[in-house]
């Protein structure tokens, strides 16, 4: 009974710590570099020059971002490519969206797993905090997640912006073809990572 009180004071202290441990330790500077790495679906793709995700997140954080994403690029080339970039940039914010490609092309899920993994790894390694967003399965019965992004904002402590693009997807209105968002689209997307970005602290609201 006496190593219980000092075990339950442990544990109470230990809660909050575990609740908070996604919290970014700094609010982003308008000096900041965010740099938005990814497939076709950071690149725009569907949409006019201008209209992708991160064109509509700068508008709505005033916040420096860098465009990287590369049409038809896969998890793999994205690792390969990631290095350079943080090198160049310094981002104080890394933005994650890939997974489509490697599904398109019947990759293996776990390799896709891993290389978000090494991925999140090199940014955080470099002094960037990372928010990772997740892409949905295109199956014959139409849109369904993968457990796998969850699995690695877990895994990793790494914030996630999960279910925005299939709930775009699953819209006519704010698609451009099968698996790409129109202008409409990725604004939507823009403003779901806007509000995951306040919810973790990476923007101060009023």
């Amino acid at each position: 009974m006496k190593y219980l009180i000092p075990l339950i004071a442990i544990l109470l202290i230990m809660i909050p710590l575990t609740r908070n441990s996604n919290t970014p330790k700094t609010v982003l500077d308008k000096s900041d570099t965010v740099l938005a790495i990814g497939d076709s679906l950071t690149n725009g793709y569907g949409a006019s020059q201008g209209e992708s995700y991160p064109d509509y997140l700068r508008e709505l954080t005033g916040l420096h971002i860098v465009q990287s994403g590369i049409n038809g690029e896969t998890s793999s080339e994205g690792l390969r490519r990631l290095p350079k970039l943080l090198e160049r940039y310094r981002p104080k914010l890394t933005i994650l969206c890939y997974g489509g490609n490697d599904i398109l092309q019947k990759q293996s899920l776990s390799h896709l797993k891993k290389n978000l993994i090494k991925m999140v790894s090199l940014c955080k390694a470099s002094g960037s905090d990372v928010l990772l967003i997740s892409v949905p399965n295109f199956t014959l019965f139409g849109l369904e997640p993968l457990p796998l992004y969850e699995e690695v904002a877990q895994e990793t402590d790494t914030p996630l912006v999960e279910g925005i693009l299939a709930k775009i997807l699953e819209d006519p209105s704010l698609k451009s073809d099968q698996i790409h968002p129109n202008a409409k689209g990725y604004r939507q997307l823009a403003e779901a990572v806007y509000e995951k970005l306040k919810e973790e602290g990476w923007i101060e609201t009023p």
